[in-house]
């Protein structure tokens, strides 16, 4: 007998977890979610705003803040070379881990590689980024999280982002506009959200 499994990196006990029924590149999945992570019972608004609007992913693809990996799953499942998929909380990536186990058994799925940000190879660029920002950590250091990861596009590459409108999106494209990353405009607007693109 031992208590320290309540602490480790993935403390989620079996009876915290379920299995949920959610539709996924163009298929209907079961994914298991958990407590402790972002909408773990349902793939969230802006997320579906943001994969019904982009098109599909090509070559290297990175999800920047994957959760329980809706758009790193959707992505795998639309035929790009592979995924990266990154986020700070343990549960959220051995979820992520799992349920790509879990559909890659019974599906074509690109390889998805599920890490915390600091296990990406100093040296690696994506094609495709997609992502669901966490708008909510604030605008400083949501800017210090973009700056880390959108030069990271390959020359050719597009990122799309999807942003509530009253949550900063259209202060955000600017912003995005003076780093000079690439050529930035909004491609979709649905539901109170705007989705972002940067052309490298």
């Amino acid at each position: 007998m031992t208590e320290d499994h309540y602490f480790t990196a993935q403390p989620a006990s079996a009876d915290e977890r379920r299995l949920i029924s959610v539709a996924l590149g163009g298929l209907d999945l079961e994914v298991e979610t958990a407590t402790g992570i972002f909408s773990p019972g349902h793939v969230d608004l802006g997320t579906r705003v943001l994969l019904a609007q982009v098109p599909d992913p090509r070559g290297r693809v990175l999800d920047i803040g994957c959760g329980w990996g809706p758009i790193a799953l959707d992505a795998a499942l639309r035929g790009p070379d592979d995924v990266t998929a990154i986020d700070v909380n343990e549960r959220a990536l051995d979820l992520l881990r799992r349920n790509a186990d879990r559909i890659g058994r019974h599906h074509a799925l690109a390889p998805v590689a599920a890490m915390r940000p600091d296990e990406v190879p100093a040296g690696a660029t994506f094609d495709t980024i997609w992502s669901n920002p966490p708008i909510r950590i604030g605008k400083a250091a949501l800017h210090e999280l973009l700056a880390t990861w959108l030069p990271r596009l390959a020359p050719g590459g597009e990122a799309f982002l999807v942003v509530q409108r009253n949550l900063g999106a259209d202060s955000l494209a600017r912003w995005l506009g003076d780093q000079g990353w690439g050529a930035v405009d909004k491609v979709a607007s649905s539901k109170g959200f705007r989705v972002l693109r940067v052309a490298a």
